[in-house]
């Protein structure tokens, strides 16, 4: 079992964003699309905007939104595994957050020789820390 990494305790989350995208390794997939569900969870001081009551202080949830859109509906992948990463290091350069993390559900995947109700990745990424 893998141990937790600590996480800084201020965080903006968006939950349960619906997309449509082409990534799987299948053809079908790719061919036709599906939906994904995106979870997606930024680490950063909130003490700023919670004194100020300033949108400038923090992270437009709108702005991680759109990013999160550009990700999943743009270039397509193969594996759920990438498209959580790229999406993760995308935020990572376009915001001052100090960690993410990110998970990608695919409902219904087409399994060969089975069925189940999603399949999901979950990451979590954070900047390289000082002196590291």
């Amino acid at each position: 079992m893998a141990l937790q990494q600590p996480l800084p305790p201020d965080s903006i989350s968006l939950e349960g964003m619906a997309f449509y995208g082409y990534h799987g390794v299948n053809p079908e997939e790719r061919a036709l699309g599906q939906r994904f569900i995106v979870d997606l969870h930024v680490y950063l001081d909130l003490s700023m905007p919670g004194a100020s009551d300033i949108l400038a202080d923090t992270i437009s949830y709108s702005e991680l939104y759109r990013t999160a859109q550009s990700v999943l509906e743009g270039q397509p992948y193969n594996l759920l595994e990438a498209v959580a990463q790229a999406l993760a290091q995308r935020v990572l350069t376009s915001f001052p957050v100090k960690g993410v993390r990110v998970r990608v559900t695919k409902p219904s995947p087409p399994l060969h020789g089975g069925a189940t109700g999603s399949a999901a990745v979950e990451i979590y990424r954070e900047l390289p820390r000082e002196g590291q």
